[in-house]
């Protein structure tokens, strides 16, 4: 995710500069055309292709609205999942009466989830957090992260039974165990119905029909300027359908994505300093993306 706003710019002109760069050919090709060779199919008028730009600019505007939902809600359950792994900490801490080996696991959960949902390798970061025998107990299920909640379940049902803790304590970490579990499911949710192929098609098809049609409207009245005016409205509904395709996933590599690695970081830190363990500082931005 961007985080510094100069760099941010920076990005984002880098990348609808081929873009830019495409139109401005394509308006040149056909100013020349029409003002050199006299071509007078090229005049074409302008009230279809402002209709057609009306209708164009409400469309992205619904997706992007779409998109920006997606990825806002994937932010809010990743919120969840982050009060609910620090929650747990704490109950492991006071009312099992300390398990590190409970709190490591469950710094685990977040690298999985994070492996899980962007189908990254985290095999490393959780490898280095979840104890040798949870480790054993998950290998070669399909998915790793309610794997791990499940063997936290298990861990804690026997820690509650040696210590003979009350029923009501025990519900109290079980609802944690349960709230995790539907955040990543809401998260899993998310990755598996993408936008709807209406949503994720058609804007980019009719966005470059209308990029290709636009300075043949423009032409007979801006003349030699056309490039200016066309390129740059060009470039506007081409940047608004890019928008919606950065954020309708929100879980791929790319600087738009969600900061899923900092989030699980920030959990693990959250988890292993309250019982000393080491554990280093938070990840930086790198030339103003957080990942």
């Amino acid at each position: 995710m961007i985080v510094d706003r100069r760099i941010g710019l920076f990005i984002l002109m880098r990348e609808s500069l081929l873009s830019l760069a495409v139109l401005a050919a394509w308006d040149v090709f056909v100013v020349v055309m029409f003002q050199v060779f006299h071509q007078d199919w090229m005049e074409q008028p302008t009230l279809p292709i402002s209709l057609i730009g009306s209708a164009l600019v409400l469309f992205l505007s619904v997706r992007n609205t779409a998109a920006y939902n997606r990825w806002w809600e994937a932010r809010t359950l990743w919120g969840a999942v982050t009060n609910n792994c620090r929650s747990f900490g704490r109950q492991a801490g006071t009312l099992l009466g300390g398990r590190p080996d409970l709190a490591r696991a469950m710094a685990a959960y977040p690298y999985a989830l994070r492996g899980a949902l962007g189908r990254l390798d985290s095999s490393e970061d959780v490898g280095r957090l979840l104890p040798r025998a949870m480790r054993q107990a998950i290998s070669g299920w399909t998915n790793q992260p309610n794997a791990i909640l499940y063997q936290i379940g298990l861990a804690v049902n026997e820690e509650v039974a040696r210590q003979s803790i009350d029923g009501a304590v025990h519900g109290q970490i079980d609802r944690i165990l349960s709230d995790l579990a539907n955040a990543q499911g809401g998260l899993e949710r998310i990755r598996n119905t993408p936008l709807a192929i209406q949503f994720s098609l058609i804007p980019r098809l009719v966005t470059n029909v209308f990029c290709v049609v636009l300075p043949l409207s423009m032409v007979q009245t801006l003349g030699w300027i056309t490039p200016l005016g066309s390129s740059l409205v060009g470039l506007l509904f081409v940047a608004l359908d890019k928008i919606g395709n950065d954020l309708q996933n929100p879980f791929v590599r790319s600087p738009h994505a969600l900061p899923m690695l900092t989030m699980a970081r920030t959990i693990e830190i959250d988890l292993l300093q309250p019982d000393g363990q080491p554990v280093g500082g938070p990840i930086p931005p790198v030339r103003g993306v957080q990942g």
